[in-house]
């Protein structure tokens, strides 16, 4: 009798058991698996921060699931991240809940093979989604003028928050690209919060920033292991397109020159600037493409094979006394030197035949200038800008992204105005003789050189 009763507890126990367990299955089922918050506040009740966290950590549990390589890009959270890593919040949610209804995530588009599964697994959940398509600049060249179209973001919303998809595309010239954010119609303009979005505005270029693995409020989490270098990158990471439409109108008035000559001067300019950008790079001197480099890529998307040359711009407070010696160390020799750098600073490299001029930039008031000097006589000329920039303090013209010979470079926001100073207004019509001196139209006279001073300020090797 006593063993029966035994066996019967020892049942009667494996039922209770059971039955708890597949209560436990159920219950994680119906209300953890699916979407919707089950961690709650210390009052019980649902907060903000605890739908957003939820928000994120679905998100994340999906990306994992189709294998979608995302890191972390919201600036709001980054900041976070780079000023109080060290720093304990009160909240279990510190850095994944901000004040804002948006967190931005980026996806390395060539790591992963586009799957339709991921979205219909998101509206499963309970996400809506919109996804933005758009042409593969790419693909696009002065010969098809149009790629097919790629995904550039996805928008998944839930509980009334956003998370926002980049797609970073590789480009030829080793750097990053998403394309800008841009609405079709009969669209719902009412999805998000567009205006709230930290990227789309306009394409970015980045570098490729090395990421590390950590943990944020709980939940596994890639970032760029510099926070603080892909912050700002991001503030200047506006790309300009080259504008192949224009461009292939412009040679079929004008053909590409395609004697040996012409195609030799171009592998020597390619190269040239390649080496000019990776010496800046090393002493972190920013230049952009100015002159007729600028107008080649403005113009044709070129270089223009009869400029011979290959022109940059630097802005003064970017000089570095140990350019000369980096460019040297490079390669390159120094043709000539005029000016000083407090005033009409120009440097001139030579590489394989191939002359690299260097413009410094002076901003004065409302003005931006570079100088000129004739070496024969010591006659200084300035070339004035108007300041494309006057709302800010700095009242400088801003600077932008843009591609030129498989190389990121960086280019004058306000292109059109900065080519209008100075070529005029026919800066479409090809002008084969040009005189530095005289054919600009912003081109003003400004004094001479003291005699006394030529060996210093005027110095041609």
């Amino acid at each position: 009798m006593p063993r029966m009763n035994r066996t019967a507890v020892l049942s009667l126990l494996i039922v209770i058991s059971s039955v708890f367990l597949l209560f436990q299955l159920y219950y994680y089922r119906k209300y953890v698996s699916k979407p919707g918050p089950h961690i709650l506040s210390q009052t019980g009740h649902l907060t903000t921060s605890d739908l957003q966290w939820q928000t994120v950590r679905l998100f994340l549990v999906l990306a994992h699931r189709f294998h979608l390589p995302v890191f972390l890009v919201d600036t709001t959270a980054l900041r976070l991240l780079a000023h109080d890593a060290s720093w304990q919040r009160e909240l279990h949610c510190s850095f994944l809940c901000t004040d804002r209804p948006v967190m931005s995530f980026a996806l390395f588009a060539n790591m992963w093979k586009f799957d339709p599964a991921f979205l219909s697994a998101a509206k499963h959940k309970g996400f809506d989604v919109l996804e933005l398509r758009g042409h593969d600049p790419r693909l696009a060249s002065l010969d098809t003028l149009s790629g097919e179209d790629i995904p550039l973001y996805f928008l998944l919303r839930l509980h009334g928050f956003i998370i926002q998809v980049v797609f970073l595309y590789e480009r030829s010239g080793n750097y990053l690209w998403h394309g800008p954010l841009r609405l079709k119609a009969k669209m719902d303009l009412s999805f998000a919060p567009f205006k709230q979005l930290d990227y789309g505005r306009h394409a970015g270029a980045y570098n490729r920033p090395d990421l590390v693995l950590t943990v944020l409020d709980g939940l596994d989490v890639r970032v760029p292991r510099n926070v603080s270098r892909f912050l700002y990158e991001q503030q200047h990471s506006r790309f300009l397109e080259c504008r192949y439409h224009d461009a292939r109108s412009f040679l079929q008035l004008y053909p590409d020159d395609t004697s040996p000559a012409a195609v030799d001067f171009h592998r020597k300019a390619k190269a040239l600037l390649h080496l000019a950008a990776q010496t800046l790079a090393v002493l972190d001197v920013p230049f952009w493409l100015s002159s007729g480099t600028c107008l080649g890529w403005f113009r044709q998307c070129n270089i223009i094979s009869y400029s011979h040359d290959v022109d940059i711009g630097i802005f003064i407070t970017d000089y570095r006394p140990d350019i000369v010696t980096a460019f040297a160390a490079a390669g390159l020799s120094l043709k000539h030197k005029f000016g000083k750098v407090e005033d009409s600073l120009e440097l001139s490299f030579l590489s394989d035949d191939v002359k690299l001029d260097i413009f410094f930039f002076y901003e004065d008031g409302d003005i931006v200038w570079n100088g000129g000097t004739q070496a024969k006589s010591g006659r200084k000329f300035k070339r004035v800008f108007m300041s494309l920039f006057i709302r800010y303090i700095f009242q400088r013209f801003s600077l932008c992204w843009a591609e030129l010979l498989e190389l990121k470079v960086r280019v004058p926001c306000e292109t059109l105005d900065y080519i209008t100073a100075n070529y005029g207004t026919s800066w479409s019509v090809p002008v084969m003789l040009w005189d530095w001196k005289s054919s600009p139209s912003n081109v003003q006279r400004n004094g001479l050189w003291p005699k006394h001073q030529w060996a210093d300020l005027i110095q041609v090797y």
